[in-house]
């Protein structure tokens, strides 16, 4: 379950509680990855007054923000006001107010007014909103409205009483939903204050109480389970007789075409039947679908996630069948792991990447931390002996460590990619043992070498967009980059949706990335396509907008050079990856070609093409059925109908309606 819904970025606190007659305040400090990386300062006073003030700095990236409250005797704000910057930088202006029976709310991005009484959730606001929250549910015993829209609800999951240090306290464990695709969860002491949110990569937790870390992290993901569990036993139809989809139009993911007019017969886990409907029999105790006007595709592979539990509704109601994990806590991924393999919860199959980063002021929240070449050898070696396919590297690994990391990794039968790291451009990464690039920017970023001061921080964004216009991709370095990545068989994965919001998104106006699915997400969840993305000045937003499109240039470039390039996101589960698709199209690639990245080259990439990744007799009996002809129109893709992973079928409707999100 989610921990805050503020942003996709958790905080972990240690608080210290001060107290004068009239007020208490409660002082927070943020860590990331177990290092102090910022501080909150909560202070609620007489007539229902909070103070906060927060700020944290991951990777050079992050708020900083001064919130003040309101709170009426119903439990409900009576004023919001929240200025600074947000996670991007970009300026936060913020306010909420009921007045005279009426209220009225505006930021950068909205606004709006309401007669009606209901809790204004901000974007941009503290953790401790989440409490102030929680303790108007409790209050209102019942639903509450949402302001801009939708409703939320409290769910009473658990309680502890907790020691420490000859102390007890008792606390308990809410779930809010209607904020986002899953119940957001906040622990509360009995006055109704936050007292954490704990996690194994990120936690709240108030001062001297931090050894109950593991504890109610424990709770929170029994609960979790418990959820998951429940969902997927109404979701999930396991066939005890076979499957028969009729008349239908077949993409053929190994030859980039399409078949019409094909049945097949799906037989326990595998395809038992393929062909021409006219003969193929259908098995007379078959359950028979109709295909006549839909597609059927392979289960289809975002090779770029970094899972979570919720990932897996996402993911499943898509059509991804498949992923592979970028970068994760070990143990973390080990359990959604299992539980998605074994059917307690809904989920693809995971191929896993490991992550390893330099310690230091830019470190990934998680991942194993490297600093010497032994310690990157046992890193590799632990990582392959738990079965990885991969090494991942990142942007603080120090240069001289990428050949030591890919030399292992080779001899282990591991691929090798990442971030290229501080102090290198992708040309060397890639002739120090690289097998591929991660994200599109990092390709612009090799043109910059000298004009970018450290490659860790945002400047690997903003470097990219004052200046990916400005390349010439008919050029000789351009044109020398691309017949190395050739020769030395490097593919390369662009993530285009990623950066899409990130450059073409402003205050205000619907997001791109987010357009073509926003009215069927949850309604807090559509506020995020209007927050705009990295800050723009008058001289630099159509420089932004042109460097966007310089992405989808070179993308283009790539795959006419004959350079495999692979559909990943690194964004949200599922719907992001049908974004991808239409990108690589928009960029000039025929949409079947697309379709056959994420399916049938992702498969022989990960080495699984026996298996998967086509629809043939014998192969795993995974597949997505949509509406239309994404080979035609690539947006079809998104009509997704009935998935089957592993011959265990699911409506995609009534998934993704388990996650918020309305059918199309």
């Amino acid at each position: 379950m989610e921990k805050h819904p503020w942003l996709w970025i958790a905080a972990c606190c240690l608080a210290v509680v001060t107290a004068r007659a009239d007020a208490q305040t409660l002082h927070y400090t943020i860590l990331s990855a177990g290092t102090q990386a910022g501080s909150e300062v909560d202070t609620y006073s007489q007539g229902g007054r909070l103070e906060s003030s927060f700020e944290f700095n991951d990777r050079g990236r992050g708020p900083k923000i001064a919130a003040q409250y309101t709170i009426g005797a119903d439990g409900l704000p009576q004023h919001t006001d929240i200025t600074g910057v947000d996670y991007l930088k970009a300026p936060v202006d913020e306010h909420f107010a009921f007045v005279d029976g009426e209220a009225r709310w505006h930021s950068t991005a909205e606004k709006g007014q309401s007669t009606a009484k209901g809790f204004y959730v901000s974007i941009n606001g503290p953790l401790a909103e989440s409490a102030l929250l929680a303790a108007s549910l409790l209050k209102a015993k019942g639903a509450v409205k949402l302001f801009p829209a939708g409703e939320a609800r409290l769910e009473r999951l658990t309680d502890a009483t907790l020691e420490e240090h000859g102390s007890k306290l008792h606390v308990t464990d809410y779930a809010i939903t209607g904020l986002s695709f899953e119940p957001a969860t906040i622990w509360l002491d009995d006055d109704g204050r936050m007292f954490g949110s704990p996690g194994k990569w990120f936690a709240v937790l108030r001062q001297g109480w931090e050894g109950s870390n593991d504890r109610l992290n424990a709770l929170d993901r029994a609960a979790e389970d418990a959820r998951n569990a429940r969902i997927a036993r109404q979701l999930t139809e396991r066939m005890d007789h076979p499957v028969a989809i009729e008349h239908v139009r077949l993409f053929d993911a190994e030859q980039a075409s399409m078949r019409d007019d094909q049945t097949v017969v799906i037989r326990g886990e595998r395809f038992a039947e393929v062909g021409p409907s006219a003969s193929v029999t259908v098995p007379s105790d078959a359950m028979r679908i109709d295909g006549r006007g839909k597609t059927l595709l392979p289960g289809l592979f975002d090779l770029h996630v970094h899972a979570q539990p919720i990932d897996g509704l996402l993911h499943i109601a898509s059509g991804v069948t498949s992923v592979r994990d970028m970068g994760n806590d070990i143990e973390e991924l080990q359990h959604t792991v299992a539980q998605w393999d074994s059917g307690a919860a809904v989920g693809p199959r995971v191929w896993k990447a490991g992550i390893v980063d330099g310690r230091g002021p830019y470190q990934a929240p998680a991942g194993i931390f490297i600093d010497t070449a032994e310690e990157a050898r046992a890193a590799v070696n632990r990582y392959a002996d738990l079965g990885y396919m991969q090494m991942k590297i990142y942007s603080s690994v120090k240069p001289e460590l990428v050949p030591v990391i890919a030399k292992l990794a080779h001899e282990r039968g591991m691929r090798v990619s990442g971030h290229v790291p501080n102090g290198m451009i992708a040309s060397q990464f890639v002739e120090a043992g690289a097998d591929e690039l991660q994200h599109i920017n990092f390709i612009f970023l090799n043109f910059l070498a000298g004009q970018v001061k450290d490659t860790r921080t945002p400047e690997r964004f903003t470097a990219v967009g004052t200046n990916a216009a400005k390349l010439d991709l008919a050029s000789k370095p351009v044109n020398d980059f691309l017949a190395l990545l050739k020769s030395h068989g490097t593919t390369v994965d662009v993530t285009l949706a990623t950066f899409e919001g990130m450059f073409l998104g402003r205050p205000g106006k619907v997001s791109p990335d987010l357009a073509p699915v926003l009215a069927r997400l949850p309604a807090q969840v559509q506020r995020r396509a209007y927050s705009g993305g990295l800050p723009v000045t008058a001289e630099t937003d159509q420089l932004y907008k042109d460097s966007y499109a310089a992405m989808l240039r070179m993308t283009k470039r790539i795959y006419d050079a004959g350079i495999p390039l692979l559909a990943g996101t690194d964004a949200t589960a599922g719907i992001m990856l049908h974004r991808e698709l239409e990108l690589e199209v928009q960029a000039g690639i025929p949409a079947l070609k697309a379709l056959q990245i994420a399916t049938w080259n992702a498969a022989r990439l990960l080495k699984q093409e026996k298996d998967l990744g086509s629809i043939g007799w014998g192969k795993r009996a995974d597949f997505v059925l949509v509406e239309g002809n994404p080979g035609e129109r690539i947006s079809d893709i998104r009509h997704c109908r009935i998935v089957m992973k592993n011959g265990v079928l699911y409506r995609s409707a009534a998934v993704y309606t388990a996650a918020g999100i309305q059918a199309d």
